[in-house]
């Protein structure tokens, strides 16, 4: 019998230069986050396209942890350039 290992998330956050992205990754972590943020954030958060201060990241982290939600924090992203 072959074992398989899921890993889920239900909250991504990503560490950038420009601050951390937010990305929700499960239903769960999508709704927990329509009650924290305004609803003219949704679409944004929906598309992934909302990023935090690293302050703010950390506190909605620890919060969403109290909730029982699973987080993942990267917190720093590098990326390369081709020359």
């Amino acid at each position: 019998m072959v074992s398989i290992r899921t890993f889920f998330m239900d909250i991504c956050l990503i560490g950038t230069e420009a601050g951390t992205q937010l990305r929700p990754e499960s239903v769960h972590g999508m709704l927990w986050l329509q009650t924290h943020f305004d609803n003219a954030a949704w679409d944004a958060i929906a598309a992934k396209a909302v990023r935090l201060s690293n302050e703010d990241a950390e506190l909605l982290s620890t919060d969403a942890n109290r909730a029982g939600l699973k987080i993942n924090r990267v917190q720093d992203l590098s990326t390369t350039q081709v020359f």
